[in-house]
Parts: C-alpha cells; sequence; structure tokens
C-alpha cells in the first residue's frame, strides 16, 4: 500500500464511518491500524466531523459528509498528469 495523508485517511474513516460502524468495521474499511484508529477518531470527534454513541457507534456528522466531499474535490485537482512522448 502506498503512503497516505492525514487528510486521506481522515477521509477514509469518516467514509467507513458514513450511515454508523463500530471501531473494528472502521478500522478495516479503512485499513487503519488499532493505535492508528484510536488516535484519528479523537481528533475527528474534537473537530466534530463524527459522533459517538453509548451503543459504541460511530456516525459521520453533516460538518464530516462536508469534508469528504472537500477532500474528494482536492483530490481530482491533484490527478498527475500523464508524460507523453
Amino acid at each position: 500500500m502506498r503512503y497516505r495523508s492525514r487528510t486521506e485517511l481522515a477521509s477514509n474513516i469518516l467514509e467507513a464511518a458514513n450511515g454508523g460502524a463500530t471501531k473494528t468495521k472502521i478500522m478495516y474499511r479503512a485499513f487503519l491500524s488499532y493505535a492508528q484508529l484510536k488516535e484519528y477518531l479523537a481528533v475527528l470527534i474534537q473537530n466534530d466531523l463524527m459522533a459517538h454513541d453509548i451503543e459504541g457507534i460511530y456516525r459521520t456528522t453533516s460538518k464530516g459528509i462536508k469534508f469528504i466531499e472537500s477532500s474528494r474535490q482536492l483530490g481530482g485537482l491533484l490527478v498527475p498528469i500523464s508524460t507523453q512522448k
């Protein structure tokens, strides 16, 4: 797997949690270690991009969905140009 930026990792986590998911499901869907997941969940919750309920379900907030959309748009702008010979 290639190196992923912090923004890309955050976006992957938010996409995995969209509609609700447990820590384990998010971890497997986003291809993260448990240590990485814990670190990112804390940051995402602190910034109101993700919410956590009593049953242990994590959900992407409306602010988180806007973050996903913005990161997709930015990613579309950074597509490498293929060199032609």
